[in-house]
């Protein structure tokens, strides 16, 4: 076993000289400073950190972002197609001007002046003190009724009136067009210049809707996120830019 074992180191050792031989043949200049001592500034030059300068690659700027906004025929921007709802909240505005103004209606020929009789000797609470009949309260009630009805109704037609349907640009690309819900599902058109419009956020940042404030008008346009961009690109470069209007 031991003599198997000193073969098999003796075989090793030769292999480990062969190759180190041959090495040294293949690169003189290693065999001749092999026997040299390692000076401080040999030292320092391994241990210097290696930099890697990386020149730009020429002519692969990235071209500016260019959209042809003067369009040859008119291009749908926007579409939110949901009649539904808005006849849905359109007849609940309806009734509930019809509600109130029943009600209104009916304090006004039912509520009578009846004084309140003080029993001697008892204390009323404050609302049994309350005549209901007498000319202020009648007339508080029958006004306060009709204007909440008429609020309900009024708020409902401007929501529907503001929401967006279609926003079209028009060709030349100088103008768009809202086209807005309208009461009893008829649809109303307003053209406008660019230069009028200006949206308040922009298509990635807002959430539910996007307002857009269309100048000398009251309130703003709202545009329902759930609604499709057909063109969002031309939209960004046209209707979506924040304009100064005021």
């Amino acid at each position: 076993m031991s003599i198997l074992l000193h073969i098999t180191v003796n075989s090793t050792a030769n292999i480990f000289r062969t190759n180190t031989c041959r090495l040294l043949h293949r690169t003189p200049f290693l065999a001749q400073n092999l026997n040299q001592p390692v000076t401080h500034k040999a030292l320092s030059l391994l241990n210097k950190p290696t930099i890697l300068v990386r020149t730009p690659a020429r002519n692969q700027s990235s071209p500016a972002f260019n959209v042809n906004t003067n369009v040859s025929k008119d291009v749908v921007l926007f579409k939110y197609e949901n009649p539904k709802y808005y006849n849905v909240l359109n007849i609940f505005g309806l009734c509930q001007f019809v509600f109130w103004t029943y009600l209104s209606h009916f304090a006004f020929t039912t509520l009578k002046d009846a004084p309140v009789q003080e029993i001697p000797g008892e204390e009323l609470a404050w609302y049994q003190k309350i005549n209901l009949g007498e000319n202020k309260y009648r007339n508080g009630i029958t006004t306060i009724s009709f204007l909440i009805g008429y609020g309900i109704l009024c708020a409902t037609w401007l929501f529907t009136l503001r929401s967006v349907r279609y926003l079209i640009l028009r060709k030349g690309g100088k103008d768009v067009a809202f086209v807005t819900y309208g009461p009893f599902n008829r649809n109303r058109i307003m053209t406008v210049p660019l230069k009028c419009i200006s949206a308040q956020e922009s298509r990635e940042t807002a959430r539910n809707q996007l307002p857009i404030k269309v100048k000398n008008r009251a309130l703003y346009y709202v545009l329902d996120m759930r609604g499709e961009f057909r063109n969002p690109q031309l939209f960004d470069f046209t209707a979506g830019l924040k304009r100064k209007v005021d």
